[in-house]
């Protein structure tokens, strides 16, 4: 075992680091590809199984709220027993999760399959950035392979609906869960063989209570967000309220513990340091972003235009290789800017991506040209972002500052849904004829709905009217996300220059 503290040197990696990364690289692009190749899947097992409408959004959503609710614990956990320990056995339970996913006879099997796929999936990424962060010690190699790690992610999250759509053509839905699993036996193999082992040497045990009240403050703040975005303007969401108050209430509460704790879960007081609040901040802002973004836009694919939902994956593909592309690109950046200019340079180029949003209703080349011009500029947010917050604490803590940008990035796309997806809600509702139906007045799809219970003229009139209330709030969500893009830059600019050149 490799006591890091004892490291006075910050030597460069050499070729077993670099193809221990390659091993990294496994995990963090199958979990892109398995949770967004699921999507396309969802139909087919639906009918199969005979799942209802509540047991489909279990189904896709269960898997996030474990992740979201364990990430923290697992980065901490990682720190105290070791990270390739943590990663080699999460890899594991995925890889056995995945085939009693593949296999199931039930709806209530596949959701315990996918909660498990969770539990697992939670261990993974602190593991590997945190494994990054120890084996490349130099801080040039450290952020090259950051940018290799991001791409990974990102183009994982673009190719996932491609490959799952390929699969689904040939074979039956449970080949995107199988998937996983040789890609699971060559990271275990090639990980012991590659991987080093870290953990924190003076790290004390883990207190059980945070683990419980961490899930208690993050489960329904998560589900109170995603209930939030999925109601109609006109509902009255008294419960998803109340279970973000329930949250917070806990949240109070698990704060207070960590911050009387001589060895907390999460290191609240991490947040003194100025670059890494601001980093934390300027990710969640790009994932509000983003996420609401990609949730109009998606919907705007197959609402307004009417592309099936594999054509929608193929025309938004741009946007995850766009972030994909700004990442690779990133250390050839740094090598001419300060990672502070190149930070925010990107982020002004993404604001205006999203403001060429405004300009939706010139049709489907606009639209694909501003996701893809608003995901390339984030590219250096995420490569050299991820790199400031893990590199901002001591190397044996590095699982613990993983999980908080995991968790950034995880908060940053669930306000978005939520948030940006109730104010392009709301525009529609208010920009549509008062005289259309009900349903056809709450949502596009609703209209669309309606229109099939019409006379040819009077569908083509209902439709023409939501699709331009539609595209006037996708016009409005461009203007948001570049008001917010903006904001980031500028947070970015408040930077150190000892943290940020």
């Amino acid at each position: 075992m490799q006591n890091l503290t004892e490291t006075a040197a910050e030597p460069r990696a050499g070729r077993r680091e670099w193809a221990g990364l390659a091993v990294l690289a496994l995990p963090t692009l199958l979990v892109a590809v398995d949770i967004n190749a699921l999507f396309l899947a969802l139909p087919r097992l639906s009918v199969d199984l005979g799942a209802s409408a509540v047991q489909q959004l279990w189904i896709i959503d269960i898997y996030g709220f474990m992740v979201a609710a364990l990430v923290i614990t697992m980065g901490g956990l990682g720190d105290r027993i070791g990270r390739r320990r943590l990663l080699l056995t999460g890899a594991a339970a995925f890889g056995v999760a995945s085939v009693a996913a593949a296999y199931a006879t039930g709806p209530g099997m596949l959701i315990a399959a996918r909660t498990l796929l969770g539990v697992a999936g939670a261990t993974l990424m602190p593991s590997t950035l945190a494994l990054i962060t120890n084996m490349f010690r130099d801080a040039r190699q450290r952020g090259t392979a950051i940018a290799i790690w991001a791409t990974c992610q990102f183009a994982g999250a673009a190719l996932g609906p491609v490959v799952g759509g390929l699969l689904l053509e040939h074979f039956w839905w449970g080949s995107v869960f199988l998937l996983a699993v040789p890609v699971i036996v060559v990271l275990l193999v090639a990980g012991t063989l590659l991987l080093p082992e870290f953990r924190a040497p003076d790290a004390g045990r883990m207190d059980l209570a945070s683990v419980v009240l961490s899930m208690l403050a993050i489960l329904p703040v998560v589900w109170g967000i995603k209930e939030l975005a999925a109601s109609s303007v006109s509902a009255g969401p008294l419960a998803p309220l109340a279970a973000i108050v329930v949250g917070l209430a806990f949240g109070a509460v698990f704060v207070r513990r960590q911050l009387t704790l001589d060895d907390p879960l999460l290191n609240l007081r991490l947040f003194a340091q100025r670059p890494l609040t601001l980093i934390l901040t300027t990710l969640v802002l790009a994932g509000v972003s983003m996420a609401g973004t990609g949730l109009l836009v998606t919907q705007y694919l197959q609402s307004v235009l009417g592309y099936t939902a594999a054509q929608s994956a193929l025309w938004f593909a741009p946007m995850g290789l766009g972030v994909a592309l700004g990442t690779t690109l990133t250390p050839v950046i740094t090598r001419r800017l300060a990672p502070r200019t190149a930070i925010m340079g990107g982020l002004v180029l993404s604001a205006a991506g999203a403001a060429l949003l405004t300009q939706a209703g010139a049709g489907l080349p606009v639209v694909i040209t501003a996701i893809t011009v608003l995901a390339l500029g984030t590219g250096p947010l995420f490569a050299l972002g991820t790199g400031i917050v893990v590199g901002s604490v001591p190397p044996e803590r590095a699982g613990s500052a993983a999980s908080l940008a995991e968790s950034g990035n995880f908060l940053g796309g669930t306000l978005g849904l939520a948030l940006l997806g109730t104010v392009g809600a709301a525009i529609y509702h208010h920009a549509v004829p008062a005289h259309l139906p009900g349903e056809a007045r709450e949502t596009v799809a609703g209209a669309a709905a309606v229109a099939g219970r019409l006379a040819p003229e009077q569908a083509a009139e209902l439709l023409r009217a939501s699709h331009a209330a539609f595209v006037s709030g996708l016009d409005a969500i461009g203007l948001v996300g570049a008001a917010l893009f903006v904001l980031a830059a500028l947070l970015t600019s408040l930077l150190p220059r000892a943290n940020a050149a």
